[in-house]
């Protein structure tokens, strides 16, 4: 017989009894992202850093953290607002510890994912990652014989629900059922979290040790940014490849921001101008609003996927769900939007293990019969001639963020019939004022290989890679490049024997140009927003933001900077320009003895105000 529901108010005498049941040596299973009961941990944590004797393993992934603001700027702009945009949650004290070099030898932490670019250049932090694909990291875990299950969970009544977390959770709590393995399952309250119906919801009888901390913590807020011209072009051509009634998954950032707008603005009928306009050529015939609607499926819930459902495009049910997912973490709103929901509609959204939604072994058939027409859309960084796609790394040894589920969705695009792997990225990217093509020749790390590429767009269209001869994919992929790389990449290909030396881009892929694109969006701004799915940024921060962008890509830049300088003497002040200066911390009105930091931002204001108005 378990113990249950033994329930502390204090996280160190609770931290203390995990300890002693456990004779000194914890081995955490401590969920990804949101799910972290961060009082908790920290107080488990901080014991063991104390007392040498104690010993605190822990594998994990998606260690949520606040940015570090790394310049003067940064600091202007976010600190005042760092608590309203990302939560007051206390950071986490491992987390801490690893970022300042100070983690005990008795306390290890392990992840599978990082938080994108959060552990790039941090030694300890990459050399104990752990490459899984999301579906493997449930054994990686068991094999390492957790005794502890912690977790942020709401409460209702006798009720517990595994809420943002039944991605892994829900199948550890199946095998200690099934006695193959045993743990003590710790639940910390957090109200904050929407209770989730169907198989998130544990008995109390499941929970040994329970913490009701005198205040509970803040949830962590992923805040949007802003979707650009090339992401919004983005989303409208992914839009066209997806089929009512089929099946849909995407993931969290502008880009799936910029799928669900356009995926709203289909099933509204309100894009028949836009593709008028379109300064490329457009592929797929997935114009039509959505008659039978879409059924989601996704290991992670995000707010555009939330939008779809809330608008009806999501309505195609399985089993009583319209959307089955496996863990959650989003902008505050998404939180709000979901425990308001009314408890029918919540159900409605199914939360599953990641062994379910991004798999089809168990019940093979019922899966197959529901994932029809399946669009799985995810990112990739860069994308090579041949296929292979970039996705988690940056270069060898330096891991962004992780595999995830990626590779789990491209084997069930391969696997169902008439479904595919859609992997997005901008045609190209700017870092200190250099810009650089994401298209190339070779990548430095491949995170899905070449035999299983499938469809790859950018803001210049969508490449239909699957089955396709060497020198197909490579014309394809050519055609959907910024046109100013276009030149070196045929070349790159003719000289390695793989593309025909009389070939050549076609005329219609000659203007692939960001001011082509920019164009595009900006005669139809009102349908092609900022911030489609809303923000938390004010409006003098939304204002800011691409008066920042401007500054960041002219950093390191003597000539572009000293354009800048100029500009904040001789160009027309920004509407807006006074209040922005104030929000960062500097005198509204410009003088000549500002700092040159302040002066350089005022001319990125200037900048920006002449090309929109």
């Amino acid at each position: 017989m378990r113990d249950e529901g033994a329930t502390f108010r204090d996280a160190t005498a609770l931290a203390r009894d995990i300890f002693d049941r456990t004779g000194g040596e914890v081995r955490l299973a401590l969920p990804l992202g949101l799910g972290k009961p961060i009082t908790l941990v920290n107080a488990l944590t901080r014991m063991a850093a104390d007392d040498p004797s104690l010993s605190l393993t822990i594998f994990t992934a998606l260690t949520l953290q606040r940015p570090h603001p790394a310049s003067d700027l940064e600091d202007r702009f976010l600190g005042p607002a760092m608590e309203r945009l990302f939560g007051n949650a206390p950071p986490l004290a491992y987390a801490e510890m690893i970022h300042e070099g100070t983690l005990p030898d008795n306390i290890t932490v392990s992840e599978f994912f990082f938080q994108a670019g959060a552990w790039l250049g941090n030694d300890y932090a990459q050399r104990h990652y752990i490459p899984a694909n999301y579906t493997h990291a449930r054994d990686v875990l068991m094999a390492r014989k957790p005794n502890v299950l912690m977790q942020l969970m709401p409460r209702q009544g006798d009720q517990f629900s595994l809420s943002c977390n039944t991605d892994i959770s829900t199948d550890l709590f199946a095998a200690r059922a099934a006695g193959r393995m045993e743990f003590i399952a710790v639940a910390e309250i957090c109200d904050a979290l929407p209770f989730m119906g169907g198989p998130a919801v544990i008995g109390a009888e499941e929970v040994a040790l329970v913490l009701d901390p005198p205040r509970q913590i803040d949830l962590f807020s992923a805040v949007r940014r802003p979707v650009s011209d090339a992401q919004h072009a983005i989303g409208l051509h992914v839009s066209r490849l997806v089929e009512d009634g089929g099946t849909l998954q995407i993931g969290i950032g502008a880009i799936g921001d910029a799928v669900a707008h356009a995926l709203l603005q289909r099933d509204r009928g309100t894009l028949g101008p836009v593709w008028a306009d379109a300064p490329v050529p457009l592929q797929g015939d997935g114009i039509a609003p959505f008659d039978e609607g879409l059924y989601a499926v996704t290991e992670m819930l995000v707010g555009g996927l939330v939008a779809l459902f809330e608008a009806g495009v999501i309505r195609r049910e399985v089993d009583g769900a319209a959307i089955h997912a496996g863990f959650f973490v989003d902008a505050r709103d998404m939180y709000e939007r979901l425990r308001a929901m009314p408890q029918p509609q919540r159900d409605k959204i199914e939360m599953r293990a990641v062994s379910f939604t991004n798999a089809l072994y168990g019940d093979e058939a019922a899966k197959r019969a529901a994932r029809i027409k399946a669009r799985f859309v995810n990112g990739a960084m860069q994308v090579n001639l041949l296929g292979d796609a970039m996705s988690d790394a940056a270069k060898p040894g330096q891991v962004v963020s992780g595999v995830g589920g990626q590779f789990n969705f491209f084997e069930q695009a391969f696997a169902l019939d008439d479904a595919h792997a859609v992997l997005t990225l901008p045609a190209t990217r700017t870092s200190g004022g250099e810009t650089s093509s994401n298209i190339v020749w070779q990548v430095p790390v491949v995170t899905v290989p070449r035999h299983m590429r499938d469809i790859v767009v950018t803001e210049y269209g969508a490449a239909f890679l699957r089955g396709q001869t060497d020198e197909e994919a490579i014309k394809r992929l050519i055609c959907i490049a910024d046109s100013r790389f276009q030149a070196e990449l045929v070349t790159q290909a003719q000289d390695a024997g793989k593309l025909a030396p009389d070939w050549q881009v076609p005329a219609a892929h000659r203007q692939n140009t960001p001011e082509a694109i920019a164009a595009w969006r900006t005669a139809h701004r009102d349908l092609l927003p900022d911030f489609p799915l809303g923000t938390d940024f004010t409006a003098i921060e939304q204002a800011l933001l691409p008066c920042l962008e401007v500054l960041s890509n002219a950093a390191g830049r003597k000539r572009d900077l000293a354009g800048l300088l100029a500009a904040s003497l001789t160009a027309p002040a920004h509407p807006q320009e006074g209040a922005m200066m104030r929000r960062m911390g500097y005198d509204p009105a410009p003088k000549l003895t500002e700092p040159l930091q302040a002066r350089a931002l005022r001319g990125a204001m200037r900048k920006v105000a002449a090309r929109t108005l």
